[in-house]
């Protein structure tokens, strides 16, 4: 059992943004994501994307914003469980909640905070008949341990910045490396683009372009992938693991059977607090929504701020709130 006093769900910017601002007061924070990392879409799927509505910054990618934000919370000592969905919500007599995730991690908090993006997300998965019985038997949607691919023939799909960035870290730790895109050309970062065609012509990888997945083959695990060009012809290739990245979808998931008012798969909160209808659970960022919501990280840092000051009563009920400047009493640790 992991105990903490706020449990966060998504570690997104706001998600992290929100420990900044609950450890100012002295609440610690564990997060759960999904994803096997930090930083939720900006990390995700444009993590080179440039962001120019973050005050104080003319521009920065969004990469670069999840690191800096990763260095602000660094005082406040947050712990992380990554990979893993939460599946449950259990409530205690006293008011706390246990959050059980899909590994079966359980985390006691005394309040549950929202900040889950546009919902948890799920992979985009190609249309591919004999996909499904290949999961985790060869078939990963996203790379949790890149030591698992080491001295192994991994085959990856995408165009994208996610498909360029593990194919060129890969290169370096499986055997074999394969990128196949349906198009000529790719969605992600020039600079990447540029190496992975390096890395083709020097023989490090092997590039298919313009080539559209067919079907996957094994027995108990994968063993083949079958790609077909513009002329219809075959390539079968030989393969431990197949990571297909062709992004991913947003969804409530198990989070929309608990009983919270939900409108269009958003979560109604009170703009006072940005509390749901559940007491003890908040809902801040693009899964909220409101009169006169606006989806911005911008946003979402002024509703992280407003729900750590009303949780604090449920962390520490017996002590008189007290706000302070951070241009005062700077950054307080635990």
């Amino acid at each position: 059992m992991i105990t903490t006093d706020i449990c966060i769900i998504g570690a997104g910017p706001v998600g992290l943004f929100a420990v900044f601002e609950a450890g100012l007061l002295k609440m610690r924070c564990h997060l759960i994501d999904v994803l096997p990392q930090v930083g939720g879409q900006l990390s995700e799927i444009y993590p080179h994307k440039p962001i120019y509505d973050i005050p104080g910054y003319p521009t920065i990618r969004a990469q670069e914003l999840i690191d800096n934000q990763m260095k602000q919370i660094e005082p406040f000592n947050p712990t992380f469980t990554l990979g893993e969905r939460v599946e449950g919500l259990e409530r205690q007599e006293d008011g706390s909640y246990v959050v059980v995730s899909s590994e079966g991690t359980r985390i006691h908090c005394q309040v549950v905070v929202i900040a889950g993006g546009l919902g948890c997300f799920e992979p985009r998965k190609p249309e591919l008949a004999n996909l499904v019985k290949y999961e985790r038997k060869g078939v990963d949607y996203m790379v949790r341990n890149p030591e698992t691919y080491r001295d192994k023939k991994i085959i990856i799909a995408g165009g994208g910045d996610s498909a360029l960035d593990w194919t060129i870290y890969l290169a370096d730790i499986a055997k074999e490396v394969t990128l196949i895109h349906r198009s000529d050309s790719f969605r992600g970062a020039p600079d990447s683009a540029e190496k992975v065609y390096h890395l083709a012509q020097k023989g490090a990888i092997n590039l298919l372009l313009s080539h559209n997945l067919a079907d996957v083959h094994g027995s108990d695990s994968l063993s083949h992938v079958i790609a077909v060009n513009k002329q219809k012809e075959e390539v079968k290739m030989e393969a431990d693991y197949f990571i297909p990245l062709f992004g991913l979808t947003p969804k409530l998931g198990p989070i929309a059977d608990w009983g919270l008012n939900i409108d269009k798969s958003a979560i109604v909160v009170n703009t006072v607090d940005y509390s749901t209808n559940i007491e003890r659970i908040y809902a801040i960022g693009d899964i909220n929504t409101y009169p006169g919501k606006l989806k911005l990280i911008l946003c979402g840092y002024h509703e992280a701020a407003l729900m750590a000051q009303s949780a604090f009563k449920y962390v520490y009920p017996d002590q008189k709130l007290s706000f302070k400047y951070t241009t005062v009493n700077g950054i307080n640790t635990f």
